[in-house]
């Protein structure tokens, strides 16, 4: 839990307080009333495509297609180096193994980050202050696993922005961006962080989440007026991070640069990238930094946004699923072939066994 300076050049949500604490209808649902409708359209799509797998034949170079359970590395390692400045410096770091290093061979500086390998919505990712901050994250981590050591981008932004790419055609494009508001109070001068966190319509809903992240002090601490503290080192809506739709602000000079990404990486069509950005011209013109790819699997969080209905939410992920089957049959016909459902189950249980493994994000 860091203070941090307001920004001054984001979107009207992050400028508007009452904005941000609103939460978005799609999020209120419980998590198993979110998922029956789109399981039930899932196995509608996979009758009618016969095949419940289909989508993961989509990016046939990355395991289950990026559906469930692959390697973030293996994202990262395909992007072309001549596309490096776009990319945070990323090592992988076996469990229990010398992880200051590896630190140390690529040249990264405290604080970082360390995250797993194999993970989902921000769980196991933590900032590291120091090496033994690090060689505790390392021993801690379940063994044989690996996890990864990335540079810390300060200070930056966070937009999550879907690439697509129709198989066969030579160019893709920016589907939809999404901004990411970090879980976050600000300080009123009077009022403690634990006490600004109960008053908050958002954060009060994942105070149990805080509370893991700090410590009794940092609780009690109370902020100056207009001290912006950050909450947690993630940004993910698990956590309280609030997402709102960016998709107008998209550019030809955003859409060339992460066209080009994406094709420098073979058999790419669908994905999320997570980038970092300095301020919203910066990313309109093409500058930003990827700490994280996501394939198939990416949720639409565009429809994550507090604004939109719960309609017009639902209709969107459908539509995204729909989208994925029909993209998924075209590298079917073209010879690429979807991963059973066995394989498909086995990678699900497998990185939901190794999420209840990970040490607490912070």
């Amino acid at each position: 839990m860091r203070p941090q300076s307001a920004s001054s050049n984001m979107t009207c949500a992050e400028a508007n307080a009452d904005e941000y604490e609103r939460v978005a209808p799609i999020d209120r649902l419980p998590k198993w009333l979110l998922c029956m409708p789109l399981v039930a359209q899932w196995l509608w799509l996979g009758l009618k495509y016969r095949s419940f797998t289909l989508p993961s034949a989509l990016n046939p170079q990355i395991e289950t297609g990026g559906l469930v359970g692959e390697s973030k590395l293996a994202y990262l390692s395909r992007i072309d180096p001549t596309f490096a400045r776009c990319v945070a410096r990323t090592a992988a770091v076996s469990a229990g193994g010398d992880a200051e290093a590896v630190r140390r061979q690529l040249d990264l500086s405290y604080p970082l980050i360390a995250k797993p390998d194999v993970g989902w919505c921000g769980y196991g990712v933590r900032r590291i202050d120091n090496a033994l901050e690090l060689n505790a994250y390392a021993t801690a981590f379940p063994k044989p696993e690996q996890f990864l050591i990335q540079e810390l981008i300060g200070g930056a932004h966070e937009a999550g922005i879907l690439y697509v790419r129709r198989p066969g055609e030579a160019s893709g494009r920016v589907e939809a961006m999404t901004i990411r508001h970090s879980p976050h109070v600000v300080g009123d001068g009077r009022l403690s962080v634990s006490d600004l966190i109960a008053r908050s319509p958002r954060m009060a809903r994942k105070s149990a989440v805080y509370v893991r992240c700090m410590s009794a002090q940092e609780a009690l601490r109370v902020p100056s007026r207009g001290e912006r503290v950050a909450l947690t080192t993630v940004a993910s809506a698990r956590v309280g991070g609030r997402y709102e739709d960016a998709t107008a602000l998209v550019t030809p000079a955003l859409d060339r640069i992460v066209d080009g990404i994406s094709r420098s990486m073979g058999e790419f069509h669908y994905g999320r990238y997570d980038v970092k950005f300095d301020s919203l011209q910066r990313l309109r013109d093409g500058h930003f930094v990827i700490i994280e790819v996501n394939g198939a699997g990416s949720e639409a969080i565009q429809f994550w946004d507090s604004r939109l209905s719960l309609g017009l939410a639902f209709r969107g992920v459908f539509r995204k699923q729909r989208e994925l089957f029909a993209l998924a049959d075209i590298m079917r016909e073209r010879g690429f072939r979807p991963i059973s459902v066995f394989a498909l189950a086995s990678a699900f249980m497998r990185q939901r066994r190794l999420i209840k493994r990970y040490a607490p994000s912070n």
